[in-house]
C-alpha cells in the first residue's frame, strides 16, 4: 500500500519552505501574499476607527447616515455630483416629490 503525505495545515505556514514550482516564483509569491495580508489587518484597523469615530458622532447627535452620504459626496468629482443631484431632482419631481 502507497504512504499517503499527511496533509499540510492550512493557515499560517510560514516556515520559510517557497520554492519555485512549474515556473512560478514561491518566494515572490509569498511577498505579495504576505504584503496584501499586512494591508488587509491594516484596512480592518482602520475599518474599527473609522466605526469609533461615527460612533462619537452619533454620541454627540449627528445623523451618521447623512454624514456616510456626505463622506460619499465629498469622493465625487464636483461634475459628477452635480448630474447626480440634478438627475435626482427630475426623478423626485417626476414622481411627484418636488
Amino acid at each position: 500500500m502507497a504512504e499517503v503525505a499527511p496533509k499540510l495545515p492550512q493557515g499560517d505556514n510560514d516556515n520559510g519552505d517557497a520554492k519555485d514550482v512549474e515556473g512560478i516564483g514561491g518566494q515572490r509569491l509569498k511577498a505579495f501574499i504576505e504584503r496584501v495580508e499586512r494591508l488587509e489587518e491594516e484596512k480592518k484597523a482602520l475599518m474599527e476607527d473609522i466605526k469609533e469615530v461615527y460612533a462619537e458622532a452619533k454620541a454627540v447627535g449627528f445623523d451618521t447616515k447623512i454624514m456616510r452620504k456626505i463622506v460619499s459626496l465629498r469622493k465625487m468629482e464636483t461634475e459628477k455630483r452635480n448630474e447626480e443631484e440634478q438627475l435626482l431632482e427630475l426623478y423626485k419631481s417626476a414622481i411627484g416629490m418636488a
